[in-house]
């Protein structure tokens, strides 16, 4: 798995959102941020995490949908439950996951991180191919980019978010990367 200098990996699935913006000039990468999405929440399999981040989810689809309605979000990466890996946003660019946030003191996470979401809820364990691409996936972008931290979205906006949540199993994924 390659990430180039365009920001694309090479193994991901690229769907195109537009919610995405340019970095702050001369901001390198330096945070990943490991997040949980399903939709809707604890099902899985479904295309609305995708037609959400590209804006074609059809808010009158499913009762939480309509919580939905509105919003403009993306995520760099989604690896689902069988380990395929799409790719919304190109690590060169923001994409809109960590919303209010700070990580060591620093504020707007979005400027500096590359979020990546599993398919998945926080008290359901994750799948072995989930892992296996996630491993994968860090190491490639690690080798392209100055990342220093490999968070959860819990961490950078604690009392906010939960996710990934106890079901991530921190330990088996630091030692996968090294």
């Amino acid at each position: 798995m390659i990430a180039d200098a365009s920001g694309r990996v090479d193994a991901a699935r690229y769907v195109a959102s537009a919610n995405c913006d340019e970095r702050p000039p001369g901001e390198p990468v330096t945070l990943l941020v490991i997040h949980n999405i399903s939709l809707p929440p604890g099902e899985f399999g479904g295309d609305g995490i995708a037609r959400l981040f590209t804006n074609d989810l059809d808010c009158a689809a499913h009762p939480y949908y309509r919580t939905l309605a509105g919003m403009r979000v993306s995520a760099h990466f989604l690896i689902r439950r069988g380990g395929e890996l799409l790719q919304f946003v190109p690590c060169t660019k923001r994409a809109w996951h960590a919303g209010v946030s700070a990580w060591c003191g620093r504020g707007e996470c979005n400027d500096y991180s590359i979020g990546i979401e599993l398919e998945g809820a926080d008290d359901v364990p994750y799948a072995e191919p989930q892992y296996r691409v996630l491993a994968q996936l860090a190491r490639a972008l690690r080798s392209a980019y100055p990342i220093a931290d490999i968070v959860g979205h819990c961490d950078i906006a604690p009392g906010r978010k939960t996710d990934p949540g106890s079901s991530f199993d921190w330990p088996r994924f630091r030692d996968s990367i090294g």
